[in-house]
């Protein structure tokens, strides 16, 4: 059977009209060219669609029956361009990020905050973890873009925009005040117990290859989950902390806890957005642009 779907929209417009003419001016087209495409559709399907009188058509028991189907599906289309609209037009849509607690909070939150207010019909669903979880989840195709920091490494494939620089720092509490008073060595470190975050982040990745770097192995007393439990542990004067400088700066500024100027220089790193070559939704592609504007 060789029925054309436009057949269909012309026979769901005349029947929700009762009326051929009315049908035709609803859809542009000459009153002759509906009734043929009709009349098609009725030696296709060996049927009689319509009755025809003088007021205009009502629909026979097998027209009743094909009503009920295609009348559900035009709705689902209709459906279906209504929503790819609002999308397109940003008026509804979803967002997938993955972000590390500190791109979140010292990166993307005040993004986020400036996007809603524009586009308040907008989903924006974040998944949290460090930067090997964020870049798995892009390569499953289960978030759209991802906020990681250096290092990481990735495949050709994937696309990475530095978008800012944060800065490792060593930070104690009162205990080991005098240490922040002078300059002092990653070798003199080894003296004291080091915080810093588990094995499998970026951060402390980047910090074990500074110690590589001088010969030396970064042997953490403890290994925290969270950067910000490592500067409450400094504060509590369990040893000296290693966190990015934003987690520290409250306390640093009410001094509840003091910068360790260390002698070897602790190169900045980035923040990155990283993103599939691909085509994300519009939504996803409005934030980034937003986002990489500012």
């Amino acid at each position: 059977m060789n029925v054309s779907l436009d057949w269909y929209k012309i026979f769901y417009e005349v029947t929700k009209k009762r009326n051929i003419t009315e049908a035709a001016q609803s859809l542009c087209i000459s009153q002759p060219a509906v009734s043929q495409t009709i009349k098609q559709l009725e030696e296709s399907l060996h049927v009689d669609l319509f009755l025809r009188t003088k007021k205009g058509v009502t629909l026979t028991k097998e027209g009743e029956v094909l009503y009920l189907y295609i009348s559900e599906a035009m709705e689902k289309i209709k459906l279906g361009e209504t929503k790819v609209a609002e999308q397109v037009n940003l008026e509804s849509g979803e967002i997938r990020i993955g972000s590390s607690d500190m791109c979140l909070q010292f990166f993307l939150l005040k993004y986020l905050e400036e996007f809603q207010k524009i586009y308040p019909k907008i989903k924006i669903s974040i998944t949290n973890g460090p930067t090997p979880e964020t870049i798995k989840l892009l390569k499953e195709d289960k978030i759209d873009f991802g906020l990681v920091s250096e290092p990481f490494e990735l495949e050709d494939k994937f696309t990475s925009i530095k978008v800012c620089k944060i800065e490792d720092i060593f930070i104690c509490g009162e205990k080991y005040k005098d240490l922040s008073k002078q300059k002092i060595t990653l070798k003199e470190l080894e003296k004291y117990p080091l915080i810093c975050l588990e094995e499998h982040t970026s951060t402390r990745k980047y910090i074990d290859e500074r110690f590589k770097e001088n010969g030396l192995e970064c042997s953490p007393k403890y290994e925290l989950a969270t950067s910000n439990l490592i500067v409450d542990f400094a504060k509590r004067n369990f040893g000296i902390g290693v966190v990015v400088n934003k987690f520290a700066e409250e306390k640093l500024s009410k001094k509840e806890v003091y910068k360790n100027d260390i002698k070897e220089k602790i190169e900045p790193r980035n923040i990155c957005i990283i993103k599939k070559e691909k085509l994300i939704s519009k939504a996803s592609n409005e934030l980034l642009n937003f986002i990489i504007n500012q």
